[in-house]
């Protein structure tokens, strides 16, 4: 590599994306700036986050069903998916609707509380924020300035700058050479003054000269794209060092307000986490987050013109001041002293905090995270009500789907690398033993009948199926199933706005993590193996002392987590019995569903009373009573009438093609049930043959392999091959085939 070439192909790639993204501006330039699209350089802290919402885009779920909005801003485009955060789309919507609040009124006048158990993942809710505010302000539609003040040497100006001592020899801008001092060289700068709060550029002008600019620049477009002028803009001033600077300056020019602006240089800046700029996070601590100190003997200001060196100086520091202009997060807030976080009363209602010298003005997004326990115990306190008026609270609940739970672990798992093969269903296993934890039993008392007997008979893990993909138990007739649909959205929500919600409690994410590394590190397997997991989860439950929800009382089989081992064990079984038996190559899930789209047509014309055109003869038919009569004895319930059933089918079918008028229907995914069932049926008449080809396989993968007749082992080998296209190695799935011989191939 030719060192000096590549330095300089990245230094002219640096140069031209500085050149590009306008960094350094004279207040003219960033004024035509401004004219070119007024309302994108008039936006507050609230709206300029809003639009990052937006910028990344949104997606429609259907979820507990209903649907809801996904910002994709969650999902960390911006960092490959690195830490994305899972779930949570309703503590999403009601974030961005808050914002559209502060918005319609004009200011930011909350604190956004986000609350939930520990390891809710509400960290990583504001971290996906931060993130997607510092990546908004790198594109062109996120540019952000704020200005510094120049002070040029006296080579430059050609003359004392002592400002005012004798009026003859106040500099003329032409004589200077340049208009403005902004791009002047670092060795033409005796001083350059930054703005610790980042002060708005526009409010260099006179207030009412602001208002006159923004009335004919702004509310025209306002009224169009349905924009709301913050009060930050119309109303907002200077900091007290720059208003300090700017008078003095205005005084020393004899009032030339140009001559003033020749040392204003607009900066546009890059909001980072890291470096505290825009954006901040707080922990836990005494002191309030603002204050001053004075800067005049700084030997830093000694080259400032002698009217400034005059003049009392006070420079704001502190979290609120390094994240003005952004977003300020309060990690762990009710963890402070009480008394110590009172000035947040003032603060985020009125986005000031009074300081000895000055009261600061800000413009921020403040957010912060609590716990239940401590929220629960601000509650108690005298001064809870006065805060309340302040705070606008967002629960943020554990995930009560398995599938949405389940992909928290196996990013973890493909993120830190375990150092083992993950075999198949282990974080399958500990997802779905996660989300039974955290489930309550149905508040039944707010049903009418029949919904309300059909909800009390409702057992924990058809609880979880009915929430994770909208599966209705089996036991339920046609026009239960159908109710039981209908009720999912006012089952998920019924708890919701009681103090003791559904997924305030149970197995955080936190344990289950430590419980999928622990089986990681098993002896007893070489693989991350679901057994191994179900071994740390005993280990778990017996540790009532140490997690605080294995001490809830069981409620009609709710909070029964040592009994949920034993549920989840029956799942992986059937879990792993389709994986095995597929393998074996007597499953064939496109047949099955061809089986079933037959039958759906052949009800679909029975209901219609119309014939069906025999797909050998071309002969027009009576539908096939003898198929769907052997469909319908495999999944039907006893004494369930048929004709409800055929009927419930077809609407179904045409609810879905209704909602997805694009889409091929996929019996497969809208009736998983049916189709299952139907296997199982098949299944069930394959029973020595499965156990033959389990014992073939565990031969072929031991020493017995010579025993194997040339047919076994052909079949053997393509079993193995396609278990290991299922995700399993040779020892996972040795494993696996000796557990489902011991529990469910048996004579």
């Amino acid at each position: 590599m030719d060192a000096r070439k590549f330095l300089a192909g990245v230094g002219g790639d640096v140069r031209e994306a500085f050149d590009k993204n306008r960094r350094i501006l004279s207040y003219e330039d960033y004024l035509r700036l401004f004219a070119a699209d007024p309302l994108r350089h008039v936006r507050n802290a609230a709206q300029y986050l809003k639009d990052a919402f937006d910028y990344f885009g949104t997606e429609a779920i259907e979820s507990f069903g209903t649907r809801l909005t996904r910002f994709k801003l969650f999902d960390a485009p911006f960092d490959g998916g690195r830490d994305r955060l899972v779930g949570q789309e309703v503590a999403q919507m009601e974030v961005y609707r808050i914002l559209q609040n502060f918005i319609r009124e004009g200011r930011i006048n909350k604190l956004v509380l986000l609350h939930g158990p520990n390891g809710s993942a509400k960290s990583t809710f504001i971290a996906c924020v931060m993130r997607a505010f510092k990546v908004y302000s790198q594109s062109d539609e996120g540019a952000i300035y704020k200005f510094n003040w120049i002070f040029p040497t006296v080579k430059v100006m050609k003359g004392e700058i002592g400002f005012g001592e004798k009026k003859e020899r106040r500099v003329d801008p032409e004589a200077a050479g340049a208009k403005s001092f902004a791009h002047l060289e670092d060795n033409q700068i005796d001083a350059r003054v930054t703005c610790e709060l980042r002060d708005h550029p526009l409010f260099l002008f006179p207030n009412d000269e602001r208002r006159r600019l923004l009335k004919d620049t702004v509310e025209p477009l306002a009224k169009k794209h349905n924009f709301v002028l913050s009060d930050y803009i119309q109303f907002g001033d200077l900091c007290h060092k720059c208003k300090a600077m700017f008078e003095a300056l205005l005084s020393a020019y004899h009032g030339d307000y140009l001559r003033v602006l020749q040392h204003v240089q607009v900066e546009r800046f890059y909001p980072s986490r890291r470096y505290r700029k825009g954006i901040v996070s707080v922990e836990p601590q005494m002191a309030v987050d603002a204050g001053l100190r004075q800067i005049t003997v700084d030997r830093s200001f000694g080259a400032l013109p002698t009217a400034l060196q005059m003049t009392t100086l006070f420079e704001a520091h502190g979290e609120l001041v390094d994240a003005n202009r952004g977003i300020l997060e309060f990690n762990d807030l009710l963890k402070r002293p009480l008394e110590s976080y009172k000035y947040l009363l003032a603060t985020s209602e009125k986005s000031t905090v009074a300081l000895q010298e000055c009261t600061l003005f800000l413009d921020l997004v403040l957010i912060g995270t609590s716990n239940e326990k401590h929220l629960a115990a601000f509650k108690e306190f005298p001064d809870f009500p006065s805060f309340k008026g302040r705070l606008e609270l967002v629960k943020v609940p554990y995930i009560l789907q398995p599938r949405v739970e389940r992909q928290i672990y196996d990013e973890q798992a493909s993120r830190e690398g375990i150092g083992r093969h993950i075999t198949p269903h282990a974080t399958r296993v500990a997802s779905l033993w996660a989300v039974l934890t955290r489930l309550k039993r149905p508040m039944t008392d707010r049903y009418q009948q029949p919904i309300r007997e059909i909800l009390a008979s409702l057992r924990p893990l058809e609880k979880a199926s009915l929430y994770d993909n909208g599966e209705i138990p089996d036991r339920l007739s046609t026009q239960q199933a159908k109710d039981l649909r209908s009720n999912i959205t006012s089952l998920w929500s019924e708890s919701y706005p009681y103090p003791h919600y559904e997924g305030r409690t149970g197995a955080s994410p936190r344990e289950i993590k430590t419980v999928l590394l622990n089986a990681s590190q098993s002896a007893s397997y070489k693989c991350v193996h679901p057994i191994a997991v179900f071994d740390e989860l005993r280990l778990l439950v017996r540790q009532p002392s140490v997690y605080e929800f294995l001490n809830q009382e069981v409620v009609d089989g709710f909070h029964d987590n040592e009994k949920f081992i034993d549920v989840v064990w029956d799942e992986y079984l059937d879990w792993a019995d389709l994986d095995v038996r597929a393998a074996m190559g007597l499953v064939d899930e496109t047949r099955t569903e061809g089986l079933f789209e037959r039958y759906v047509m052949q009800i679909s014309h029975w209901l219609k009373k119309e014939k069906v055109r025999n797909r050998m003869t071309g002969e027009m038919e009576e539908p096939d009573e003898s198929l769907m009569n052997e469909i319908e004895e495999v999944l039907l319930s006893s004494g369930e009438n048929k004709a409800n059933f055929r009927a419930a089918v077809i609407s179904q079918i045409a609810a879905y093609s209704i909602d997805h008028p694009k889409e091929k229907v996929r019996y497969g995914q809208l009736f998983p049930k049916n189709i299952t069932r139907l296997n199982e049926a098949y299944y069930e008449k394959q029973k020595k043959a499965i156990r033959k080809h389990a014992e073939n396989f565990l031969r072929f993968v031991g020493e017995s392999k010579s025993e194997l007749a040339a047919a076994e082992l052909t079949q053997a080998a393509s079993m193995m091959t396609a278990v290991k296209a299922r995700g399993y190695c040779e020892d996972c799935a040795r494993e696996t085939v000796t557990t489902l011989l011991r529990h469910r191939y048996t004579e």
